[in-house]
């Protein structure tokens, strides 16, 4: 002890710099110290949710849900997977290591999610992954009104204005919209009209489906200029 003593006397600039150097690094620590009174434990998790809206439980779970728990079994530091099959909707949850990468998961997820949707009919809906959240997100509800704008007006303009310029906002994950009146085109059936003249429901179906579309045509030149024809039939 009296040599380490006699040391630090003697080399006392050197001893007074080293503690000034160790205090330094003490205050820019506590300064940069992530402090969380809350620490975020959620695991390394994907969400599949698919809507299927016309389905019971059973056939959610028979047609949907099993289908993509039987294409994520086997993946890498994979630890479990969840599934909660409900009426019109169905949630699995893959679970990994913590020692995986969200955004390799994610990529392990969606790799696999192609051929889950592959042996999904179309009509019962399509599987997507979730947001990348945590259980710590916070969620922020807002409301639209404007005198002299119906509902449908706002909600155009909350879906395609404030919730575009919302998205790129550092720290938002998703924009969830709801309520108002999304716009609609609706084609009204005459039955007694469709009776008269042998036409079928479904013929009428395809000739939406084939009206509703924008065709190019090439083009015409004339006066070393070039006229570009194309028909506009896209509704909307």
């Amino acid at each position: 002890m009296s040599r380490l003593i006699e040391l630090a006397l003697r080399y006392r600039f050197l001893v007074i710099v080293l503690t000034l150097l160790l205090i330094g690094v003490g205050v820019y620590s506590l300064r940069n110290l992530t402090i969380d009174a809350v620490p975020d434990v959620t695991p390394v998790q994907v969400q599949i949710l698919t809507k299927a809206p016309a389905l019971g439980p059973v056939e959610v779970e028979q047609f949907i849900t099993y289908p993509i728990e039987a294409a994520m079994s086997g993946l890498p530091d994979l630890q479990e997977i969840r599934s909660v099959s409900r009426y019109g909707l169905s949630a699995v949850t893959v679970i990994f290591e913590d020692s995986v990468n969200r955004y390799f998961a994610r990529q392990l997820v969606n790799e696999r999610l192609q051929q889950a949707t592959e042996q999904i009919p179309p009509q019962y809906g399509r599987p997507e992954m979730g947001p990348l959240t945590t259980g710590l997100g916070e969620v922020y509800h807002f409301t639209v009104e404007g005198d002299g704008y119906s509902p449908m007006d706002l909600r155009t303009i909350l879906d395609w204005q404030i919730a575009f310029r919302l998205r790129p906002v550092p720290g938002v994950v998703e924009v969830n919209t709801w309520g108002g009146l999304a716009k609609q085109y609706h084609v009204v059936i005459d039955p007694q009209k469709l009776v008269a003249y042998h036409v079928p429901l479904s013929k009428v179906f395809e000739a939406l489906e084939r009206n509703n579309a924008n065709a190019g045509s090439g083009y015409i030149e004339h006066n070393q200029e070039q006229y570009i024809i194309r028909g506009e039939a896209l509704v909307g």
